[in-house]
């Protein structure tokens, strides 16, 4: 079966067929690093980090593209309040790498892979000046009073993203900065230098380019004037991705070939956003001791289209369905035999079928739930074969979990290592054996106070780490 993809711009499902055998090319908006990202930034991170290890399950090779916006207002204006009395440039760029870091570790922390290319914006000044010169050549573009503007009335179908024409975008435009722009959805490629804003020299004086511009210069550079798929939040359509298009096409491109956009995140039911208060950072869901398997099951539970509501209560619901899948791997650890693919072909093949159909990584969640619990039952059960179908269950929980970006990583206790652990069970066992059982309830009580939980099953002890 092909992969199909709901291509944003057509607004239908469509099968996939990369433009180079065997190879896809990926372009995603990356972030704009001028504060601490929380949980709604790595949503977006997350899912293209899916669909990308989907692809690679299925053998292609990936050029996955993630830019980084490191020039922008938001950053001018924070690099003036965090370096007050550092020159603009040397603060912007201390703003721009220090929010960068801390990004990088946020997804580093989550285990998303890192991109096959990350360009930045400042990287890309002089191929920008040199994309909007060939703009201003073809007609498309021209200059006023320092800035360059796209002229939109030479963007061929413009609207058809956001599936808006261009007279109702006309009709809902503000009317204003008459003389500045020859029309009103006219938008920026270079914007004239203010005082106090990092700037570069250009053929129109000092300044700096709009944000559009940024990653058609960066995507074609990169992947070629036209690629596979272009992806970014759904927030992104207009007028971003919008005037991307219109102005890959006026330079002459074809520009990308599949659009797919995520839906957003909700701090229960309301947007998030730094400006409410109420965005929420990994390192709080660390420190309420959450797993970080635990937010990407909440991902998962819509459709990567679809917005998704965070909320404490659902998150400990989630936390202890993930746990059940850790006590089912940590028991299942010692099975010393397999079994043939023909055992859980049929959990395989509906997993398969659910990312094939646009990603529908909810429906491959639900299938992966649904081999756990059978697992489970196995693991009672007094079925013969019952270690040959285990051990190939629970390798294909983490087949399908590696390529969710699930580690389902048991993480010991601080102070107490895996061998410490082993001896004290052995130890435990044989204090039960002398029927000692005193001491044999110390042991289990002194690893319970350092986060390790002993169950004892009809085939022997194991533990766990508490959750």
């Amino acid at each position: 079966m092909s992969i199909k993809i709901y291509n944003s711009l057509s607004r239908k499902k469509e099968e996939f067929k990369p433009l180079r055998k065997g190879k896809v090319s990926m372009y995603v908006c990356g972030p704009t690093v001028y504060g601490e990202p929380h949980i709604g930034h790595v949503r977006s991170a997350y899912i293209f980090d899916v669909i990308r290890r989907y692809f690679e399950s299925k053998k292609y090779k990936v050029k996955f593209v993630r830019n980084v916006t490191d020039i922008d207002d938001k950053i001018i204006n924070k690099a003036k309040e965090e370096f007050k009395n550092e020159d603009i440039n040397i603060a912007v760029k201390k703003v721009s790498e220090k929010y960068l870091k801390a990004y990088h570790e946020c997804i580093d922390e989550l285990g998303i892979k890192k991109p096959t290319h990350e360009p930045k914006a400042t990287e890309y000044i002089k191929k920008m000046i040199a994309f909007i010169q060939k703009l201003i050549k073809k007609g498309v573009a021209y200059e006023s009073g320092g800035d360059v503007y796209f002229d939109i009335t030479k963007a061929i179908g413009y609207g058809k993203l956001s599936n808006q024409s261009l007279e109702m975008l006309e009709s809902g435009s503000k009317k204003d900065q008459i003389g500045i722009k020859h029309n009103q959805l006219d938008f920026a490629l270079w914007k004239k230098a203010k005082p106090d804003e990092r700037s570069w020299n250009s053929p129109w004086g000092q300044g700096r380019p709009g944000w559009h511009i940024e990653c058609s210069v960066m995507s074609s550079d990169i992947l070629g004037s036209q690629f596979d798929i272009h992806g970014g939040g759904i927030d992104l359509i207009f007028p971003h991705h919008e005037n991307e298009i219109a102005q890959s096409e006026g330079a002459g491109g074809k520009f990308a070939r599949y659009w797919i956009h995520n839906g957003l995140l909700t701090i229960n039911k309301e947007k998030m956003a730094k400006s409410l208060g109420n965005f929420i950072t990994i390192n709080e869901l660390e420190d309420r001791g959450y797993p970080l398997d635990v937010l990407k099951l909440l991902f998962l539970q819509s459709h990567y289209s679809h917005p998704v509501d965070f909320t404490w209560e659902r998150m400990e619901e989630l936390k202890k369905a993930y746990e059940r899948i850790l006590i089912l791997v940590d028991k299942a650890k010692g099975v010393q035999s397999g079994l043939g693919e023909e055992g859980m072909l049929m959990y395989k093949q509906q997993f398969t079928e659910a990312m094939d159909d646009d990603f529908n990584a909810a429906k491959a969640l639900a299938v992966l739930f649904d081999l756990v619990a059978r697992c489970n039952k196995l693991l009672e059960s007094d079925q013969e074969n019952k270690q040959f179908m285990l051990r190939r269950g629970v390798e294909l929980i983490k087949e399908m979990g590696g390529i969710l970006g699930l580690s389902f990583k048991q993480e010991i206790a601080k102070g107490v290592s895996v061998e410490e652990i082993d001896e004290k069970v052995k130890l435990r066992s044989e204090c039960k054996q002398k029927k000692k059982f005193d001491q044999a309830d110390s042991i289990r009580k002194d690893l319970e106070a350092k986060g390790i939980i002993l169950e004892d099953t009809k085939d022997g002890t194991t533990w766990r780490r508490k959750l």
